[in-house]
């Protein structure tokens, strides 16, 4: 028989097996898969039919199929003709960078999806379930640590959620750990294991603990990281890598036995004298007794202290305001009153106030910072803090000058004569508490006469001796949080957790006092707006209407009404307010 005749059969017998598929009542998706032209010789159709591939014919791959013989030297069909993303991802990760560097064992398409014809879909079970022995031809090591660790045991009961290999390192573009676009680089592993411990349906399906991701992020830990810090502790550095195991087997990591020494990685020392205890809390729920007293303590008293500030210095500004309303004055500065110049400020508590100032600014927008890393008003501080942890030093330094300020005012009060006298005029004494009332009712509107103020009134008293308190408690628990490492190894993790709370809560109520209670006083008052300038000159501008009434202005009045004029006691001249 002639050639043309053979290939004639061969086409007739190609026609009837498609007929007779057809009679079988054979799916469409089968008959793409099984091209009668190819399977007549190959039976790869009858695996296509089964992977994910299935609803390709074979003409989609294979150029020059219909042919026969078919043509020596047709090159293999090449996955990056379809697929050209999952390529350039390849190539980016760390096994196409091995393939382009010559290595014949780089895994390529085939190693890990297998072959073309039977390769499985990507998100079925039956393929997730193999991902790990997959990748374990060449990393055993660390497949066994993963088949031991809760992932992985989680996967062998059948759990195909569970995270796998290709779920924290990536699919096709997996980077080094080193690398910043890594998902599991240390500034990226806290969402790559958010996506399942933030998940609140797998928490629930589950039984996860929903509130670890939240308790990371308000510690210390989580808010240094949120800011960019790369070298903070992360969930790996505590919880381990492909070795996680839960707390209670005891060759976990987070075992109250291994604590110490997973602690002391970054904290030396730590819980060798006493239990680390609970590193996970949030408010309301599993927070130690003190911390939750501590924090009450506070959202009690501070709506409470700073709501009195506003009612007090509301109804004074609105009782002011009417009465420049109707009958407008004005107050030079440096003005005298029965010849005795209104000093506040002295050259040297000038320079205090002025260190004071700075430090504490500094102190507020550094320390915020790390609470609020997002804020606009946060960004500068943060630009370096991958490599750098400008923000901290500034703050530690800043810190630095405000203990010194503090110290030199207390030992100014020992050295100088002058100023122990200021500080004696701010002690409080028995009619502070009726002066505060009569007024505090009066600008409320409970009495209709002025009752008037001292020079130096509950007003300054109170912001004085408010600075010496905020300053005590942010000294001792910045000193505690600052020296964290000996604090784990002399005490326990309750006592930091207690300073951190407190030194945040005290550094809000000080803030709000400040903007509330002293702004106000020495900007916003309209006996002193746009500003008191006793800060700059040392002398006020404020109109005291009860100075003439002060004990200490009788010798100034006797001189006026024609006694012979004497030099002013030193005692007698109403100057500052002490600042810390």
């Amino acid at each position: 028989m002639s050639r043309a005749g053979r290939a004639f059969l061969k086409k007739l017998g190609s026609v009837l097996f498609c007929f007779s598929l057809w009679a079988a009542g054979a799916t469409p998706r089968a008959q793409a898969a099984a091209d009668p032209n190819c399977s007549s010789c190959h039976d790869q159709g009858q695996k296509l039919a089964k992977s994910a591939h299935a609803a390709l014919d074979c003409a989609t791959c294979h150029e020059n199929h219909e042919k026969y013989p078919h043509p020596a030297g047709v090159a293999k069909p090449a996955c990056t003709n379809c697929h050209e993303s999952q390529a350039g991802d390849y190539a980016r990760g760390v096994h196409g960078q091995a393939a382009s560097k010559g290595n014949a064992g780089a895994p390529d398409c085939a190693v890990c999806h297998g072959s073309a014809h039977e390769l499985l879909p990507p998100k079925s079970a039956a393929f997730r379930s193999k991902v790990p022995e997959t990748c374990g031809m060449c990393h055993s090591e660390v497949v066994e640590q993963f088949n031991d660790s809760v992932h992985g045991q989680a996967l062998a009961r059948g759990v195909t959620q569970a995270p796998l290999c290709t779920d924290c390192h990536g699919e096709h573009s997996i980077l080094p750990h080193t690398n910043a676009a890594s998902p599991v680089s240390a500034g990226n592993i806290r969402e790559t294991c958010g996506s399942c411990h933030g998940d609140v349906r797998l928490s629930r399906k589950f039984g996860l603990p929903s509130d670890r991701l939240v308790s990371f992020d308000a510690s210390y830990h989580g808010l240094a990281a949120k800011s960019g810090s790369q070298t903070v502790a992360n969930c790996a550095s505590c919880h381990g890598v492909h070795n996680i195991l839960p707390s209670s087997d005891p060759r976990s990591t987070i075992n109250a036995k291994n604590l110490p020494a997973t602690c002391g990685h970054c904290h030396p020392g730590a819980g060798q004298r006493f239990r680390i205890g609970p590193v996970h809390v949030t408010e309301a729920r599993g927070e130690p007794t003190p911390v939750r007293w501590a924090r009450q303590f506070y959202l009690l008293m501070i709506p409470l202290v700073i709501g009195l500030m506003l009612l007090h210095n509301g109804g004074d500004w609105v009782r002011k305001a009417i009465r420049l309303r109707r009958r407008p004055v004005s107050y030079p500065g440096g003005e005298e009153i029965d010849g005795v110049p209104n000093v506040r400020m002295l050259p040297f508590e000038r320079v205090q106030h002025a260190v004071l100032v700075l430090s504490f600014g500094t102190l507020v927008w550094t320390g915020f910072a790390l609470k609020y890393p997002d804020q606009w008003w946060a960004r500068p501080l943060l630009l370096w803090e991958g490599s750098q942890p400008l923000r901290g030093i500034i703050h530690r330094v800043a810190a630095g000058v405000f203990i010194a300020v503090t110290v030199t005012h207390l030992v100014s009060l020992f050295v100088s004569r002058p100023l122990r006298r200021h500080w004696r005029e701010m002690w409080p004494n028995r009619r502070d508490p009726a002066e505060a009332l009569a007024n505090f009712s009066y600008n409320l509107g409970f009495r209709t006469r002025d009752p008037g103020r001292s020079v130096h009134s509950y007003i300054e008293k109170a912001e004085y001796w408010a600075v010496v308190w905020g300053a005590v408690v942010m000294i001792l628990t910045g000193i505690v949080l600052w020296a964290n490492n000996l604090m784990l190894a002399l005490f326990p993790k309750v006592w930091l957790d207690v300073a951190t709370s407190v030194h945040f809560y005290e550094a809000v109520l000080a803030t709000l006092a400040i903007v509330v209670w002293h702004f106000y006083t020495v900007i916003f008052d309209p006996d002193v707006y746009p500003m008191d300038t006793a800060w700059l000159t040392g002398v006020s501008v404020r109109k005291h209407p009860s100075l003439a009434h002060e004990p200490q202005l009788e010798a100034p009045a006797a001189a006026v009404a024609g006694k012979p004029k004497e030099e002013p006691d030193p005692k007698s001249v109403p100057t500052t307010t002490p600042s810390l």
